[in-house]
C-alpha cells in the first residue's frame, strides 16, 4: 500500500486531496502545525502529525517533516499550500525513493518570486504585464503613465498588494521586503489549477470567485477559456513542470491573456475535479485517463461564505444575493459519507479564526501565514 503525506490539513483542499488518495488505496498521514485540522478530522485520514510552523524555524519544520517521511515509511509527499516552497527544500532530507510532487527548490523559488515569474514568462514570448522593480527607472514609468499594482516579491492571499492611481507616489522601497510594480490590466481576473508531469499538462481547471474574503475567493465557479488553456500548455511544457502549478490571469476587453501572478502549488480549483482521479493522476505520471470533472459549475466554502453574508446584513446590502447563493451552492468540504470534518470545521479552523479577528484581517490571510515563504532567503541548515 502506498503512504502518502499531506503536508498541510487546515485548507478544504488538503481534504479533497486525502479523500482521493484514500479511496484510490492509499495510507493517507496529514502534517500540520495545528496538530488538528478539517483533514486530520476526516476517516480516510489514518494519522494526523502537528509539526514546527515554518515561520517559527525552517530547519525545525524540515527536520520534523523529513522524520515523519522516514518513520512512517512514506512514498510519496504531497505539498498542498504555500508550505510548498518549504517542502520543496526539505526533499533533500528524504530517501531517494521518495517522490516530492513538486519540483526542486530553486525552481519553486524562482516562480514564487514575482519578478522571477514575470522573467520566466517574457522568456517564452508569452503575456505579461509591464513589470520593474520597485524603486527603478522602469517602475517610475509605470506609475507616471497609468494605473500600477505594487506588491511584494514574495506575498501570498494578497498581503501587501496595493494598486497606486496614475501619478500618485510609488511607496518608499523596502530593502526587507522587495516588491514589483505591475501595469494594471483592466478586466476580469481568472485563476487557474493545473496537474503537470514533466512538462505535460494532466489537467487544467479554469475558474474565477464570486464571494471574496478580502482577496481570497471562498465561492467560485468553474469557466472555460481556451486561450488561457494554450497559455498554461505553453508555460508548462517550456519549464518541464512537474507538480501542481497555478496562475492567475486577467483577460483585457480585445481577449488578450495577461498572467499577473504564478502560484507553484494547488489551488481552489482542484475542488471541481473528482478526488480520486486527482490521486491517480498524482501517483502515476504516465496515466492518461482524463480526470473527470464534478458536475457543479458553482462550489463555495460553506462557513466563510455565512460570515461575509452576515456581514453583509449588517452593512445592508448584497445580503439576499449573498443569502440565495449561500443556499444555493454545495460547500467544497461536505460528503455524507465523510461528515466529521464539515460538522466541526468551527473547531478545528478556531486558531484561523481566533487570529483573524484578534488582527481583523481577512480570514483567508490568516490561514497560510504561519506557512509562507516571505523573505528572499536560504534555509537553515
Amino acid at each position: 500500500m502506498t503512504t502518502v503525506l499531506l503536508t498541510l490539513g487546515r485548507l478544504p483542499k488538503a481534504l479533497d486531496l486525502a479523500r482521493g488518495f484514500s479511496r484510490a488505496g492509499c495510507r493517507v498521514l496529514v502534517a500540520d502545525p495545528f496538530g488538528w485540522t478539517l483533514t486530520g478530522a476526516s476517516r480516510h485520514v489514518a494519522r494526523e502529525f502537528a509539526v514546527p510552523a515554518p515561520r517559527a524555524g525552517k530547519a525545525a519544520y524540515g527536520a520534523a517533516i523529513a522524520q515523519i517521511v522516514a518513520d512512517e515509511r512514506v512514498d510519496l509527499v504531497v505539498p498542498v499550500s504555500e508550505e510548498t516552497m518549504h517542502v520543496a527544500h526539505a526533499q533533500s532530507r528524504f530517501a531517494p525513493h521518495v517522490r516530492v510532487f513538486t519540483m526542486q527548490p530553486d525552481q519553486v523559488i524562482a516562480l514564487h518570486d514575482k519578478a522571477g515569474f514575470v522573467r520566466a514568462a517574457r522568456a517564452e514570448g508569452l503575456g505579461v504585464p509591464e513589470t520593474g522593480m520597485l524603486g527603478t527607472d522602469t517602475a517610475l514609468e509605470l506609475a507616471q503613465s497609468g494605473d500600477v499594482i505594487v506588491k511584494p516579491v514574495f506575498s501570498c492571499s494578497g498581503r501587501g498588494v496595493r494598486i497606486v492611481r496614475t501619478g500618485s507616489p510609488l511607496p518608499a522601497p523596502d530593502p526587507a521586503i522587495p516588491a514589483i510594480v505591475q501595469r494594471f490590466v483592466e478586466g476580469r481576473e481568472n485563476s487557474s489549477c493545473t496537474i503537470a508531469h514533466d512538462g505535460r499538462v494532466v489537467a487544467t481547471m479554469i475558474y474565477r470567485g464570486t464571494v471574496m474574503a478580502g482577496s481570497v475567493a471562498i465561492s467560485f465557479e468553474r469557466v472555460e477559456i481556451p486561450a488561457i488553456d494554450r497559455w498554461i500548455e505553453a508555460f508548462v511544457g517550456a519549464t518541464r513542470w512537474s507538480g501542481f502549478i497555478a496562475f492567475d490571469f486577467i483577460v483585457d476587453a480585445s481577449g488578450t491573456v495577461w498572467a499577473i501572478e504564478c502560484n507553484p502549488r494547488a489551488t481552489s480549483g482542484l475542488h471541481f475535479w473528482e478526488a480520486e482521479d486527482i490521486a491517480r493522476a498524482v501517483l502515476d505520471p504516465a496515466a492518461t485517463a482524463p480526470v473527470r470533472v464534478r458536475p457543479q459549475r458553482h462550489l463555495q466554502q460553506f462557513y466563510a461564505c455565512l460570515t461575509e453574508a452576515q456581514l453583509a446584513m449588517f452593512r445592508r446590502r448584497g445580503f439576499r444575493d449573498q443569502l440565495k447563493r449561500l443556499i444555493a451552492t454545495r460547500d467544497v468540504s461536505w460528503d455524507m459519507s465523510d461528515p466529521w470534518p464539515f460538522l466541526s470545521m468551527i473547531a478545528t479552523s478556531w486558531p484561523i479564526m481566533r487570529k483573524a479577528m484578534a488582527e481583523r484581517v481577512p480570514f483567508g490571510e490568516v490561514a497560510t501565514l504561519d506557512m509562507g515563504w516571505f523573505a528572499d532567503e536560504a534555509p537553515e541548515n
